[in-house]
């Protein structure tokens, strides 16, 4: 790594190139396994200017802290912190998710919640959809993955990004079925979208572009703005 952009020897690559990792927020740069690599690093140090540009156009950094709002299964809640109380596990109340506890490990908190409620509204959805389409599901589980948001192992387990969470009701179910219809078709074939169409219950297709439209935004809740 160097500062400003990270520095990837890559096997295959034809060419030097500079890219932004929109997930992480940081600059990429990719060169070839027998180029230069202090020609290529100080080609990209010229390209400050650019690498300001696409960091201006970054989603905005949306941290867990008090008075922030989250969008959470469809509804938007705020994060109260009450500095007087000692209750550590956010708990919902309406509109408001509030808890006290050190102000410090506030983020971590929502996050843990937020991830205990992405588990229990997945794993009804999967299950759901899963009775519905006569196949089982041995294990529901989430993580948060950079490049995918939702996997089926042929052994019958299904993982998601916690993420979904934060995403419209109507994004979350159409990935659900997408996983779901993979436990019938292993592929991506004819068969295999008809399926997950008709589990889904309506087109999929508006819930795969509100992914690739917004779907980067969902992974910069709980970074830090600093």
């Amino acid at each position: 790594m160097v500062s400003g952009f990270d520095v990837v020897r890559h096997p295959t690559a034809r060419r030097t190139r500079l890219a932004m990792d929109p997930v992480t927020g940081r600059a990429r740069l990719v060169v070839p396994r027998r180029a230069s690599l202090k020609a290529a690093i100080a080609w990209a140090e010229g390209k400050a200017d650019w690498i300001a540009a696409e960091r201006a156009r970054l989603p905005e950094a949306r941290p867990f802290i008090d008075g922030a709002t989250i969008p959470v299964a469809g509804a938007v809640l705020r994060i109260v912190w009450n500095s007087e109380s000692r209750a550590r596990t956010p708990r919902r109340d309406g509109d408001c998710l509030i808890l006290g506890g050190p102000a410090e490990t506030v983020p971590a908190r929502v996050e843990g919640w937020l991830r205990r409620t992405a588990l229990d509204i997945l794993t009804e959805d999967t299950l759901a959809v899963a009775r519905s389409a006569g196949v089982d599901v041995t294990r529901v589980g989430i993580g948060d993955p950079r490049g995918r948001w939702g996997s089926c192992a042929s052994g019958g387990a299904i993982r998601y990004s916690w993420r979904l969470i934060l995403a419209p009701p109507f994004v979350r179910h159409a990935t659900v079925a997408h996983e779901v219809a993979h436990r019938i078709h292993m592929n991506h074939g004819p068969a295999f979208h008809a399926l997950a169409a008709e589990l889904t219950g309506t087109d999929p297709g508006p819930a795969r572009d509100w992914l690739r439209r917004h779907g980067t935004q969902l992974h910069w809740y709980g970074r830090s703005s600093g």
